[in-house]
């Protein structure tokens, strides 16, 4: 390749990320040792030679990585990459890359990448992040959970097909046969429409036809169909909104498989929806235990499928706010309706929805007005069996006691109003330490419109109020990401116990703290650490890349502590926070060193922004 060839792809080469941090000279090596490919549509798929491995940059086109089932991984257009997995793993490359739209592709040879990886820590960093965030998405695509699992994992790839012209008595010969409720009709290959039992029974009994019939005289013509890329949760909509019971999942007018009513009642069966429906339907407190048994199933069944942790996270909380709902509606069915209108609030994970395996109770109750000795008792019964139910469901009481059932926590709208103004006002350690849990609070049962007026305040005490957002940084700020000198694991002892790292008091919780910081200082609504900076972002409250990089650290460290909890769980050892970092590879390790680093390095913003220190 002469320099007139070679100068354009140098050009392109040094405005592309990471490769723009690499010297001159080394980008020049590098292009020297490329190979150019021209991809068509008309070829479908990348040749990828899993025995020779190298990095694939795109200069034009675009492509689409998905798992050996056809599960979608990531989308790539011009300056993104794909290849690197498996150099990075050492694994065998089993992803395929279909091609979107007629492509240049630059192959960098593996040898080369190692050397880049080895000589610039940036390059290597931006590879390993690439990697990681690959990970998760690839988890992510392939839950079983109902709200991102892929069609591909529940329907039928084993189509019967018949054609248009064949007689209605073989089709019902057929069906019989095996055993099936529909066929996939098709004319030349494709799809031209679909017989079921209920259009044999409606279109050919009831009338009293007889089975000389072409099947393209019954058929449903045109059905609705749904592509192989598609949810779980689209193909329940779909079924739903037009009242069908079968659905054909084509690609480009060609049926590959086909989704039954049964095949989504199926999937089902060890889901939170279903779980919640169980829930909703108990009569009692025996049979709610006995149905919150399986609430540590479905979590480790989530982290067993490698779900997002945020994903995870709402998902089990969303299965403990049906449970406090059903058992304060089973408690009013004895007690009767309440005196007041009132609200059942959560503070802390279930405010936040981010509930993980041992999450504990933190609740309170607003209530209309002033109370009398009845209204009192009312209450104080209500909340205290629910409060004591949801500990034997497996949801402990909280160690402070801040929870519905103390008389402390029962106050009307105006006295947690007076409450909250009182620790902005004097923001003492005390309150402090309050502002970490109550601060996050979210209704769960009741009249909401007090809750909303409650936060309406809170927030305007709260937003642009330097002195208690300075003191609260200032407390915040306590607590560091557990690195120590040359970047070393910072290990928690206790006595001659070696407790490892503390992934939720040293990582995640130092993330909440951060972002509750900006929001409340913002005046946002939100009490979701991820829905806080996505509206922070919106309102550019944050810098961007800030709050990207805290978003990427929250959802890495959540993810690792509930892999190591899944582990804990089928070690059947306790269920904790803490990590070993020597059961981590050193490419996790790695990761989580950034991740730290990505706390260090906001907390020192935070310091800067509203403690005015540098």
């Amino acid at each position: 390749m002469d320099n007139s060839e070679l100068q354009p792809i140098v050009d392109f080469m040094r405005k592309l990320a990471p490769f723009d941090s690499l010297p001159e000279q080394t980008i020049k090596k590098c292009c020297q040792v490329l190979t150019i490919a021209y991809y068509s549509k008309q070829q479908k798929l990348v040749p990828v030679d899993s025995n020779d491995p190298q990095l694939y940059i795109v200069r034009s086109g675009a492509f689409e990585v998905t798992t050996e089932q056809g599960d979608l991984i990531d989308r790539v257009g011009e300056g993104q990459y794909f290849g690197f997995s498996g150099m990075l793993s050492g694994e065998k490359v089993v992803n395929q890359v279909y091609i979107l739209e007629d492509g240049l592709v630059y192959h960098l040879p593996a040898k080369m990448f190692d050397q880049l990886r080895a000589s610039s820590h940036l390059f290597d960093r931006f590879f390993n992040q690439a990697f990681a965030k690959r990970l998760r998405n690839q988890g992510t695509l392939q839950s079983k959970d109902i709200s991102t699992a892929r069609i591909t994992h529940i329907m039928s790839r084993d189509l019967t097909t018949i054609t248009a012209a064949s007689s209605i008595y073989q089709a019902a010969l057929l069906m019989s046969k095996k055993r099936l409720s529909s066929l996939v009709v098709i004319d030349q290959e494709k799809l031209c429409g679909i017989l079921t039992d209920r259009d044999l029974r409606n279109r050919v009994l009831a009338k009293g036809l007889n089975g000389d019939l072409l099947v393209g005289q019954v058929m449903t013509k045109d059905p609705v169909t749904i592509e192989p890329n598609a949810l779980i949760f689209e193909a329940m909509l779909k079924m739903s909104e037009n009242n069908i019971h079968h659905l054909p999942v084509v690609d480009q007018e060609k049926p590959v498989g086909i989704i039954t009513s049964t095949d989504l009642i199926r999937s089902q069966s060890s889901q939170p929806l279903l779980l919640i429906g169980q829930i909703e339907r108990q009569n009692s407190l025996e049979a709610l235990l006995k149905v919150s048994q399986k609430i540590p199933d479905l979590l480790h069944n989530l982290i067993s499928s490698d779900a997002k942790a945020i994903e995870i996270g709402r998902i089990l909380t969303s299965v403990t706010d049906s449970l406090t709902r059903r058992l304060i509606t089973l408690k009013q069915k004895q007690l009767g309706p309440a005196p007041m209108e009132f609200c059942w609030l959560a503070f802390g994970s279930q405010g936040r929805q981010d509930q993980m395996a041992g999450s504990d109770q933190d609740n309170a109750l607003i209530l209309e007005r002033e109370t009398t000795a009845a209204d009192k008792d009312y209450f104080k019964q209500l909340s205290e069996y629910v409060c004591s139910a949801l500990n034997e469901c497996g949801f402990p009481f909280c160690p402070g006691n801040i929870m519905a059932q103390n008389p402390q926590w029962q106050l009307t709208l105006q006295q947690w109003q007076q409450q909250f103004s009182s620790w902005v006002k004097t923001p003492q350690p005390s309150a402090l330490l309050n502002a970490t849990i109550f601060f996050d609070m979210r209704g769960i049962f009741g009249d909401l419109t007090l809750l909303n007026t409650l936060q309406s305040s809170v927030l305007k005490n709260t937003k642009s109020n330097d002195i208690f957002i300075a003191a609260l940084s200032q407390n915040a700020l306590q607590s560091a990401p557990p690195l120590g000198f040359f970047r070393s694991f910072v290990i928690e002892r206790d006595g001659s116990e070696v407790k490892g790292i503390d992934l939720k008091h040293k990582g995640n919780a130092l993330i909440n703290d951060i972002v509750r910081i900006y929001a409340l200082a913002a005046g946002i609504t939100e009490v979701n650490t991820t829905k806080r900076l996505e509206s922070l972002i919106a309102k550019s409250k944050i810098d961007k890349d800030i709050a990207m990089s805290l978003l990427d650290a929250w959802e890495f460290i959540a993810h690792k502590r509930l892999s190591n909890q899944g582990q804990q769980f089928i070690n059947a050892e306790p269920v904790s926070n803490y990590i070993l970092p020597d059961s981590l590879s050193s490419l996790v390790r790695h990761q989580l060193k950034d991740a730290f680093k990505v706390i260090h390095e906001a907390q020192g913003t935070v310091r800067l922004k509203f403690l005015r220190q540098f």
